[in-house]
């Protein structure tokens, strides 16, 4: 057999796939012929597919040493580089293809997924667009394009060129599940479902799938639907940490809170470098009654010795220039600068900044802007969107930006930055708004709390040396376009007291359902309003309050609505129980402003004195229980005094325009009164001594 019939039959076995025969004769062309570019070139790209990269790299360098202008194997050449991790190398080998043939349309494909592991999107994407000019069905280059598109925060192209993709192949799960992350991102919930169940139709087995459709169905609050996915994952691949963390989050939502913790507990197994899946761990600690304040404080020093160690030694010293009573840069980070309760609390603090004390500068994480995140923008000196930003992009950008006081809106909440708090961007760096608690990072030495939560929270936080700034109260509200009427007293005209409560099920635990029960128990034919979208937790609540006496019928479910239906719902309500011992906060505040009292049980940390802080702010500390007993006499002596009830509902949004709950000029001038006071504190400490 000659030299030319054994390539051809060895390129005929190479391309069946019989890669050891198609080896086996490359190599017995080479004992013949050992300047055999081409075999020496298949070779190369045999080691390449069974991943022996490096020898791949020696023998597409002896091809390409014989034939320099054969731009396949320099191509090839690239590839293995790439897989070794020597990107800049198989930059160059890329490149070196375009040079012999600057149509080669794979090359510049492979260019354009160099280019995007190297982080240069610009040019990762000139390249995949070119590939596309050359080749225009090229479902992988569109997908990757897709990518690098939406990793520059593009996300309307970057879906454009998924559906470009399957209209070329409409057969690639792989490409239905990057349409699906994209349009999740963009908040179309319905059509990223769908596009997930495609992705599992055409592969049954793929388990990244049925995460992403678990983490869809989550957001859609089809909490039973995202349960079973996340479970699907797991059987598929049990060591799959982001299906864990999911489907704690899950869980949660149904405010199945020991099997939640107990899901993010073994995603940190699996995974202990995920800080987002450690804050929801944190942050669900808070909701469980058999998780005191020094458990959670101890879970959060965990997270700080990880993630939050201050690490801003290599920055240098800070630029900013110690007068005390100069104008001020605050940064503000937060992805709640929208329609959400954190957005909503601090649109008043935003209004009322004084500009020439303060310049406002905003570092958005917002994914999904509305109407009110333009407002923001708008009262803003600087907005910076941060999405797809590393944190030590942004902390540079913070620096170059010369913020004095870097604002953390978050805490443990879903999006926080907190790991970039940790590099210390600004000189000064608070925690406010997202919830009134403690980040537990050494690297935040300020919070704003109001003095009713913090009164006998002294040892809430312990080990912590964070200073508590106090403010007359946490909440600002302001009900926006929402303006709506308060209407009678509905037992009135029904005859019978409703009670409800419109707060995250997460909030509602077998202990306040029992307590809530013992209420209902002492107002015969009264009427029970929960907020909870259809799912087993419906059945499991009506189940424990059975167990209390307390009949089916006697208790309503309604779904989660837009804003103004749900403030509609306080309509039909005559008194709302508070949770216990997370309290409502925004919600608690709707109810108020709608005229309708809530009943309060307070406790030791922060989040479970909310109502004790916004009802003593009303003169409504009466309706503050500091016991389960008080709880349900308070309650109950409540419900049997229909005209004390009417009087309340009638009076109440007087009341609450004429408190500190809605003076927003005061509390942004008591804000930023403690901004001034940080700032000259830091001035103290760091300008140089007087000469004498």
């Amino acid at each position: 057999m000659t030299v030319p019939q054994a390539f051809q039959i060895a390129v005929q076995h190479h391309q069946a796939g019989r890669l050891a025969e198609a080896e086996a004769l490359y190599r017995r062309i080479l004992a013949a012929q050992p300047n055999h570019a081409d075999a020496l070139h298949f070779l190369g790209v045999i080691a390449h597919q069974i991943g022996r990269h490096d020898v791949a790299v020696e023998w597409l360098r002896k091809s390409i040493a014989l034939n320099p202008d054969n731009p396949i194997a320099h191509s090839h050449l690239g590839e293995a580089c790439r897989a070794l991790g020597r990107i800049d190398e198989a930059i160059a080998h890329f490149r070196g293809a375009l040079q012999v043939n600057p149509g080669y349309a794979n090359a510049w494909y492979n260019l354009g997924n160099a280019l995007q592991n190297q982080g240069q999107l610009e040019e990762a994407i000139a390249a995949y667009r070119r590939a596309l000019e050359l080749k225009p069905h090229y479902p992988e280059a569109h997908n990757n394009l897709g990518n690098a598109l939406k990793d520059r925060g593009q996300f309307d192209e970057a879906i454009a060129a998924y559906r470009r993709a399957l209209r070329d192949n409409p057969d690639l799960p792989e490409i239905h599940t990057n349409l699906g992350n994209m349009l999740r991102e963009q908040g179309h919930l319905d059509d990223a479902i769908a596009a997930y169940r495609r992705a599992i139709q055409l592969k049954p087995d793929f388990p990244e799938a049925y995460g992403y459709l678990g983490n869809a169905l989550r957001e859609r609050r089809q909490f039973d639907e995202a349960i079973a996915a996340c479970r699907r994952v797991l059987e598929l691949q049990p060591g799959f940490p982001e299906a864990q963390s999911t489907l704690g989050a899950a869980l949660a939502g149904q405010g199945k809170l020991d099997e939640a913790i107990s899901a993010f507990q073994s995603a940190l197994l699996l995974k202990p470098d995920d800080a987002r899946t450690h804050s929801n761990l944190i942050y669900t600690l808070h909701f469980h009654p058999g998780h005191n304040a020094r458990t959670i404080a101890a879970e959060r020093q965990r997270w700080n010795r990880q993630f939050g160690a201050p690490r801003n030694q290599s920055a240098g010293p800070y630029s900013n220039d110690c007068k005390p009573d100069r104008t001020l840069r605050i940064g503000y980070v937060s992805p709640d600068f929208r329609s959400h309760v954190v957005g909503r609390n601090l649109l008043p603090l935003f209004e009322r900044h004084d500009p020439r004390e303060f310049e406002i500068l905003c570092y958005s994480g917002v994914t999904r802007p509305d109407p009110l995140t333009e407002q923001f923008r708008r009262r803003a000196l600087l907005w910076r969107n941060t999405v797809g930003v590393t944190d030590e992009s942004l902390a540079k950008m913070i620096r170059r930006d010369g913020v004095d006081i870097l604002v953390d809106l978050s805490q443990h909440l879903a999006g926080n930055r907190l790991p970039l708090f940790a590099r210390q961007p600004a000189p000064i760096q608070v925690s406010f708004a997202g919830y009134p608690e403690s980040a537990g990072l050494e690297a935040i030495k300020y919070r704003i709390s109001d003095r009713h939560l913090e009164a006998s929270a002294a040892d809430a936080a312990p080990g912590s040396k964070e200073q508590v700034c106090l403010i007359d109260s946490f909440w600002c509200y302001d009900p926006g376009e929402d303006d709506m009427e308060v209407t009678e007293l509905p037992a009135r005209e029904s005859g019978r007291i409703t009670f409800g409560c419109l707060n995250n099920l997460c909030k509602v635990n077998e202990p306040t359902l029992i307590i809530w029960a013992r209420v209902l128990g002492k107002a015969p034919d009264s009427r029970l309003v929960l907020m909870a979208d259809a799912g087993s937790h419906r059945q499991r609540t009506l189940e424990t309050l059975g167990r209390e006496g307390v009949d089916a019928h006697r208790v309503e479910f309604v779904e989660y609505r837009p804003r103004r239906e749900y403030l509609e719902t306080y309509h039909r309500l005559d008194i709302v129980l508070d949770t216990a011992p997370y309290n409502g906060h925004t919600t608690s505040l709707d109810a108020l402003w709608m005229g309708v009292p809530v009943v309060s049980l307070a406790g030791e940390t922060p989040v479970s004195r909310a109502g004790l802080s916004q009802l003593t702010n009303l003169g409504l500390r009466e309706l503050v229980a500091h016991s389960e007993e008080d709880y349900v006499r308070i309650a109950t002596e409540l419900s049997r005094n229909l005209p004390g009830l009417a009087d309340l509902r009638s009076t109440m949004r007087s009341r609450m325009k004429a408190s500190v709950l809605m003076d927003a000029p005061r509390f942004a001038r008591q804000v930023e009164q403690a901004y001034r006071d940080m700032w000259q504190a830091w001035c103290a400490r760091h300008s140089p001594l007087p000469i004498e």
